[in-house]
């Protein structure tokens, strides 16, 4: 695997930090195969309540496309690409993209499988494949539309061009926009005060919102109604409704 591909930190709030930058000369398949590896054991860290993806230097997820590749190996390389990024959407944890600089090609699909993208204002985002005759090859193409809708989607797919951030502010590609050098420790402060609600909660609104966006209103609202129902049987819940009552900070146990 090239240097430096990712690596993770964790700060004394529970709050993760995987840099995910690498060389350019790291090939999609490389920064695919450490990311994989990275979630899973995210996942499975109890200490770890949220989750911030940001880069090194100037951008985020550098890596050198793939050449020659069969159409069966482009398949293949594609399948794990969109298991990786589904991986990263049902985490169970929140996970908020943070880019300073350069988001295009993969860095944008990782970007967009998050629950959200802040930035500052030298951020950049696009995917600039169709120069070299591709498209989006990780759900990338299908998770933007849902975000921006199906013509601006097309322009970016199609021209190849790079949109700067205050233009992804203004088609709600990202969620906050920050000056130069900030974005970082701003979103540190927010998903940790994310992470200071029930753990349980958020997983399950979550979960809710994912399943429910592709369906019809009826009945994604089912289940929400399902869900809703759910949270009462949990002590966050509990613990949430008695702190209110107390006048009191809750604590939360994610349970």
């Amino acid at each position: 695997m090239p240097e430096r591909v990712g690596y993770i930190h964790t700060t004394l709030n529970g709050v993760a930090v995987l840099t995910l930058s690498g060389k350019r000369t790291a090939s999609s398949r490389d920064l695919l195969e450490h990311l994989h590896r990275q979630i899973a054991t995210l996942a499975r860290t109890e200490e770890v309540k949220g989750i911030l993806l940001t880069g090194s230097g100037d951008g985020f997820c550098h890596c050198s496309p793939e050449s020659a590749l069969s159409p069966q190996t482009a398949s293949k390389l594609s399948g794990f690409g969109q298991k990786t990024m589904f991986d990263l959407e049902k985490i169970g944890k929140p996970t908020i993209a943070v880019i300073e600089g350069e988001c295009a090609g993969l860095g944008l699909e990782v970007a967009l499988a998050c629950d959200f993208i802040v930035a500052s204002a030298s951020a950049r985002f696009g995917f600039p494949g169709i120069a070299t005759g591709r498209i989006p090859f990780c759900g990338g193409s299908q998770r933007l539309v849902r975000l921006v809708g199906k013509s601006k989607t097309k322009e970016l797919i199609y021209s190849g061009d790079l949109i700067d951030a205050e233009e992804a502010y203004r088609i709600a590609l990202i969620n906050r926009l920050y000056p130069v050098g900030e974005a970082l420790t701003n979103a540190e402060k927010l998903l940790e005060h994310i992470c200071t609600r029930s753990a349980n909660a958020i997983r399950i609104g979550g979960e809710v919102v994912n399943a429910g966006y592709d369906i019809d209103l009826q009945t994604a609202c089912m289940l929400e109604r399902d869900a809703f129902a759910l949270c009462f049987s949990s002590f966050d819940q509990r613990e949430g409704m008695q702190a209110f009552l107390d006048k009191r900070a809750p604590e939360f146990k994610g349970e």
